[in-house]
């Protein structure tokens, strides 16, 4: 049994109108730049001496369109910095335009177009990222991901789906500092019924 959810609530995105929340297939997705295909050895090569890239150089040269940063449509923060961390509330695959991929995985989606909705939901996380840090170059490493994917009870390839997200952070911090731990996860329905929800911690320099 599926709950009437509020979109936007808890998720860090704005409420968006029935006719604006379309299925989030491959055509309605943006087309990306695919940071899974960047050679881990060409990353490597882009590093600095301590193995850290430019993520805001990385954005031009991977051609990445971020959405707007969301904004909070409850009683909480999008980020919280405490210390040297940053902690991110969840967000969905917000596209530029505002509206949001949607659909259940394993039923109006495959895992790839779910996968992509992971990708786009990873481009709001850098978004506010860069928001509420001024730039992404503060961004030392991801410390952990939390990926909700909205799907099926027989649905069993969510850590493929989140690979989405991991990639995308993969091919901006690089192999070292862009990937952290992580948990992957079901859900029987997300807020506004988005196909994935996404929450995570980095590290920061001052």
């Amino acid at each position: 049994m599926r709950f009437n959810a509020h979109p936007g609530r808890g998720t860090g995105l704005p409420a968006v109108p029935p006719d604006r929340r379309t299925a989030g297939t491959q055509k309605d997705l943006p087309v990306l730049a695919t940071p899974g295909r960047v050679g881990l050895k060409q990353i490597e090569r882009e590093t600095d001496g301590d193995g850290i890239m430019n993520p805001e150089q990385r954005l031009q040269e991977l051609k990445l369109e971020l959405p707007p940063a969301p904004k909070p449509m409850g009683v909480y923060r999008p980020l919280v910095v405490s210390g040297a961390c940053a902690y991110v509330s969840g967000h969905g695959p917000l596209r530029p335009d505002g509206s949001l991929a949607t659909g259940r995985v394993g039923r109006e989606l495959d895992w790839e177009e779910g996968k992509d909705a992971a990708r786009q939901t990873g481009l709001a996380i850098l978004a506010t990222l860069r928001q509420g840090l001024g730039s992404l170059d503060r961004v030392r490493r991801v410390v952990k991901v939390l990926g909700m994917v909205n799907c099926t009870p027989d649905f069993v390839d969510h850590p493929k789906v989140i690979n989405g997200c991991s990639e995308l952070f993969a091919a901006v911090w690089g192999p070292e500092n862009g990937v952290g731990a992580r948990s992957a996860v079901g859900m029987v329905s997300l807020p506004g019924d988005i196909a994935v929800e996404i929450e995570a911690v980095f590290e920061i320099t001052n």
